[in-house]
């Protein structure tokens, strides 16, 4: 089998929940070694998050767990005492990247900071995901994604004109602004230490990330312009790209172009509404695209838009879509084996598809809780009298009794 992209590459993953595990899950599937260094209490809080797996009755159950945490390894240290700290920086010392989701400045107070780290391996990259990064007024402020996304003005421009703001239904800030950036970051700062031998510090504010996503609506508003809900192009501005009620559900138009607008037209009969594409929602043309959605099933709509370049496609429930035939045929969904198991875990696949190198989310199960601590502690060069001894100090675990 073919190495995969990122083979060679070990990642210590310090970040728990949401955003720094899926940016170190988009690394594992692509090959790298991702440890996740927990704590010597509970672990990562995702452990705890149901629903459970049917058979698993360790801490590697939660269904969510799974998704986020296969192809790794576990390890637990108490990096509040100097020698877990050590042993943290043992695993350090031979890593390329490290990645932590502390508020700023927590990892420079236990000695594990991008410096200390640096002085010992000048090749390392450090990548911080935080929600308003190492600098600014807001940098030891906690969050949450809506906090970020309310801030940047991306929330704002969910909802109807006149209507109250919306949240989404994924985390924005937490997955896009975070997580996807820090993959580009580190991804960067590792082709950079390849070239120079010089690691450097990723900042990734899952603020800025999320901002930078508004790109359009952005450029509009610094050149004068006042973007808001319900108002612009995105939020239901015109009627050619508009979410509709159909006989059984809903369905999106998404006709932007006059080409895909004018086959929409000609497709349901009605000509006379071509010139009406950027009439705003509450025109007559408007509820005759309302009427004409009304009377078609989402499948029906879904044989209209196979037959016909006009960008209209049926909305279906999440559970609808991971069941659809183009998840399937594009291995969106996959099968895992997780030890205890009653049956295979059905998951996300790899989203990302490389023609020579594609990544694999089968490597490995997600971990137990301490699964690897003796197996990465002895790679790190540590004998087994001092692995016995840390352990009894209280400075590492493995898995829990």
């Amino acid at each position: 089998m073919s190495p995969l992209p990122l083979d060679g590459v070990r990642v210590l993953d310090l970040s728990r929940l949401l955003p720094g595990p899926f940016a170190s899950l988009v690394l594992a599937d692509l090959g790298a070694d991702v440890v996740k260094v927990e704590d010597t209490g509970p672990g990562d809080y995702v452990r705890m998050t149901p629903p459970y797996v049917e058979g698993v009755e360790d801490s590697a159950k939660s269904a969510p767990f799974l998704a986020l945490n296969r192809n790794k390894r576990s390890v637990r240290l108490d990096l509040k005492q100097d020698a877990g700290r050590e042993a943290f920086l043992a695993l350090a010392d031979t890593a390329d990247v490290v990645l932590e989701s502390f508020r700023p400045g927590v990892l420079d107070r236990l000695g594990v900071g991008f410096e200390a780290l640096r002085a010992r391996n000048p090749r390392i990259v450090v990548c911080a995901i935080t929600g308003f990064g190492q600098t600014g007024p807001l940098k030891d402020r906690p969050g949450h994604d809506l906090n970020y996304l309310g801030l940047n003005g991306v929330l704002a421009l969910n909802g109807v004109r006149g209507g109250e703001p919306v949240n989404g239904g994924v985390q924005v800030a937490d997955l896009g602004g975070g997580a996807l950036m820090a993959v580009a970051g580190i991804l960067a700062a590792l082709r950079h230490a390849e070239r120079t031998g010089e690691g450097q510090h990723v900042d990734v504010s899952m603020t800025d990330g999320a901002l930078a996503l508004t790109a359009m609506d952005a450029a509009m508003a610094l050149q004068g312009g006042a973007p808001r809900r319900g108002e612009t192009i995105l939020t239901g501005a015109h009627l050619c790209y508009r979410p509709y009620a159909c006989a059984d559900g809903y369905i999106t138009i998404g006709a932007l172009e006059p080409k895909f607008w004018h086959a929409f037209c000609t497709g349901v009969g009605r000509e006379d509404l071509i010139p009406h594409q950027f009439d705003p929602p509450g025109s007559d043309a408007h509820a005759e695209v309302v009427a004409i959605a009304a009377a078609r099933t989402r499948a029906e709509w879904a044989a209209f838009g196979a037959e016909r370049d006009a960008c209209v496609e049926p909305v279906w429930e999440l559970d609808e879509a991971l069941e659809s035939e183009l998840v399937r045929e594009r291995e969106m969904v996959v099968e895992l084996r997780q030890p205890g198991a009653a049956a295979p875990v059905r998951t996300l696949g790899v989203p990302v598809k490389l023609s020579a190198t594609p990544g694999d989310p089968h490597r490995r199960p997600a971990p137990s809780l301490g699964e690897h601590t003796d197996e990465l502690l002895r790679e790190a060069g540590l004998d087994d009298a001092r692995i016995a001894a840390l352990r009894a100090a209280g400075a590492i675990a493995g898995v829990p009794a």
